[in-house]
């Protein structure tokens, strides 16, 4: 699967910031995150893809970013759009050798995980969190995994939750949820999704 989900963000490449319409949720959940914390800051960027926004947004206000994706072509991305990151080309669910953060994000990465792989990445998470211990995540509402899709052309497999599974899931990993949220966006030219954008603290 982890080379099959490679392939997908090596194909799309650039393409995949031109396809979005609407980041204004994603925005605010990093103009959130940036109010959060104090500096200096480290925040883990799970799936970090091409670096936009989150890890540009968050390198821009000064923070210390480590962003992880098995894409080397969106990795070159995010070296050219966010410069001065810390850019892993790696499986997100290896987690070692990475140190502590402050938070973590994964936004619309999880998406593209089996529903088995998510608990653990999520706890292992957790144990890399000092400080604030913050983690945000997004993904897409629906109810399936490993589900069959076309994004932007290629085909892929996406997961999904609905709202309360995700925030057992979170929950079960040792999170407490502060806010959990779904918002309707136009993801790709025409076609309008219901995203889930989920705040919480480690315990």
């Amino acid at each position: 699967m982890a080379s099959e989900q490679k392939a997908v963000f090596d194909l799309i490449g650039r393409r995949y910031d031109e396809s979005f319409v609407e980041r204004d949720d994603q925005l605010a959940e990093g103009a959130w995150l940036i109010e959060q914390l104090d500096r200096p800051a480290r925040v883990l960027d799970l799936g970090v893809g091409s670096g936009l926004p989150t890890a540009k947004q968050l390198i821009d206000a000064g923070i210390d970013v480590v962003g992880t994706d098995e894409s080397a072509v969106m990795l070159e991305l995010a070296q050219a759009q966010a410069p001065g990151g810390s850019y892993l080309h790696r499986d997100m669910r290896d987690l070692s050798d990475l140190g502590e953060f402050d938070a973590a994000v994964a936004f619309f990465s999880l998406i593209m995980l089996p529903k088995a792989d998510i608990p653990p990445l999520l706890s292992g998470v957790r144990e890399l969190l000092r400080g604030p211990r913050l983690l945000q995540v997004s993904m897409v509402l629906g109810d399936f995994d490993r589900f069959p899709i076309s994004f932007l052309g290629v085909p892929t497999e996406a997961s999904a939750y609905p709202p309360d599974e995700l925030r057992q899931v979170v929950t079960d990993a040792g999170f407490e949820i502060t806010e959990l949220r779904e918002v309707a966006a136009e993801a790709e030219p025409n076609r309008i999704e219901v995203q889930i954008y989920l705040r919480a603290r480690a315990l």
